[in-house]
């Protein structure tokens, strides 16, 4: 098992990618944002590469699935979570050590830092063989752990480390500082008169009194004098030094590869299950999603926008959660309604919740079964670029033809507001275009648009309206409800941009 085991993140054990560039679906879903926190205080684990690179094959999923359930149990996340403490501190003492620049000095922080590498991986492999772990990826780090502690070579490592380390601390030497002069030499039994002269002068003291000695951070890095005593230290006991820095030599490279890994990929589910937790004890449901395979089915129970709940939930505000399902034949939610209604962000929730799900972590709703897609992509509104020389409704279609290009019967295509630049026409006619080539190749899509005859061009589309609360057209509820589209969105998008609307009469008027 130990030759076998490679990886917790990736179930036939290749390398990440790590020139994986950002998909540019990240900006118009705010991924981006999500991935930006998920890993911020870690970048020492370049954690943003298995983020931006999604998963296709349903096992490889499956096996991250497996492996982030684990980790949700408190008694298997808190030793991985020691370790990887303990490992923190052993890259940040070889760091120190190869910036040091007196050898001997150097040669201690090293055996520090494998002492420490020791303790840490014996700890957590004793840790896992008494905590029953359902993954694969952890019964193989498990096994693994178990077959490279019982070694030869790791059980020297440890042992050459801890007696160095007993061996120093057992030194004893005597330091003679007369005038501008400093000696060392072999402690010869010298009387230790401090204790006497404590207690000599303890029979004065008159209670506690205050103490205004302020206290300076001593340094690292040794001074001349200090060095010179340890060279003079280091003569005195030769073969001890001589140990030392020979030890140094030979272990240079005794980090294990394999356990270098499993440390940096146990951080994108610690990130990840670190990130949601706030949200999740404020008691926003996250659940591991089901993947439909052989048929094209979506069914998700209070799913919400991943980036927004987590600044709402900063500031104090309430997050709403939406259902949605496409079932048999349907292929095409259309959602309509008055603007800022929430009607982008349930977009944005729809795709979050993909691209996690391909990820192989839990997503935000109470129950989802989702699609295994092979890509997704997005058509949201873009700012329009003067040095193109096309205006934005020209760069809409192009931008639109490349995905229905690109995209195959197993992919999601998310668009908001496309066409919007144009007349209802205009947007009438490219949008049933757009919509038939979607339901010839058989794509997966929700729309967000004014346009609400599209919910009725086939038996593929659902219509899905965000909702005003009764009796005030202008407050949003931010609910998306599956109901047949009423008639009036667009008409309410007009009235919004010419201020017509009656919230926006009566504050013209003054009433």
């Amino acid at each position: 098992m130990a030759e076998e085991f490679r990886s917790i993140l990736f179930v036939d054990g290749r390398a990440a990618a790590e020139d994986a560039e950002a998909p540019d679906i990240l900006r118009d879903l705010n991924l981006d944002q999500i991935i930006e926190g998920i890993t911020a205080g870690r970048e020492e684990y370049a954690l943003k590469p298995f983020f931006h690179a999604p998963l296709i094959e349903l096992d490889a999923i499956l096996y991250r699935q497996e492996v982030m359930k684990d980790l949700e149990d408190e008694r298997i996340r808190s030793p991985v979570q020691e370790f990887a403490a303990a490992m923190h501190r052993m890259r940040e003492e070889l760091v120190r050590a190869g910036k040091l620049y007196y050898k001997f000095q150097k040669h201690w922080w090293f055996v520090d830092a494998v002492e420490l590498y020791c303790r840490a991986v014996g700890t957590l492999a004793q840790a896992l063989c008494g905590i029953a772990v359902a993954s694969r990826g952890l019964k193989g780090l498990r096994g693994y752990l178990a077959e490279y502690t019982a070694t030869e070579a790791f059980k020297a490592l440890g042992e050459q480390a801890r007696e160095l380390k007993e061996r120093l601390a057992a030194v004893q030497y005597s330091l003679i500082i007369r005038d501008d002069s400093l000696s060392v030499r072999a402690y010869d039994e010298e009387a230790d008169y401090s204790v006497a002269v404590e207690e000599t002068f303890r029979k004065f003291a008159q209670g506690e009194g205050k103490d205004y000695r302020i206290q300076f951070r001593e340094p690292v890095e040794l001074n001349h004098v200090e060095a010179a005593a340890l060279d003079f230290v280091a003569r005195l006991n030769p073969e001890l030094f001589a140990s030392l820095e020979q030890f140094a030599v030979d272990q240079t490279g005794f980090l294990d590869a394999t356990i270098q890994r499993f440390d940096r990929e146990a951080q994108f589910y610690l990130s990840y299950l670190d990130y949601v937790r706030g949200l999740e004890q404020a008691g926003l449901p996250f659940s591991m999603p089901r993947l439909a395979v052989a048929e094209k089915r979506i069914a998700v129970s209070d799913g919400f926008d991943l980036a927004l709940a987590k600044k709402l939930a900063g500031a104090g505000g309430q997050v709403v959660c939406n259902d949605f399902q496409l079932d048999g034949r349907e292929r095409i939610i259309i959602v309509s309604g008055p603007n800022n209604g929430g009607k982008t962000t349930f977009a944005r929730a729809f795709g979050q919740m993909h691209y996690l799900a391909r990820l192989g972590c839990k997503v935000p709703g109470r129950d989802a079964l989702l699609l295994l897609t092979d890509a997704i992509f997005t058509h949201f509104e873009r700012e329009e670029k003067v040095e193109n020389l096309r205006s934005k409704f020209e760069e809409d279609l192009l931008r639109v033809r490349g995905i229905l290009q690109r995209a195959s019967g197993r992919s999601i295509v998310v668009m908001n507001e496309s066409f919007s630049s144009t007349s209802l026409k205009d947007a009438v006619f490219i949008g049933k275009k757009v919509m038939r080539r979607i339901i010839e190749k058989d794509l997966i899509c929700l729309f967000v648009t004014f346009v609400e005859e599209l919910a009725r061009l086939s038996d593929t589309t659902v219509s899905m309206v965000s909702t005003i609360v009764p009796g005030d057209p202008a407050s949003r509820t931010y609910k998306i409800i599956r109901r047949a589209a009423d008639g009036r969105a667009y008409a309410i998008a007009v009235a919004e941009k010419y201020r017509l609307t009656y919230g926006q009469l009566r504050e013209r008027i003054g009433g």
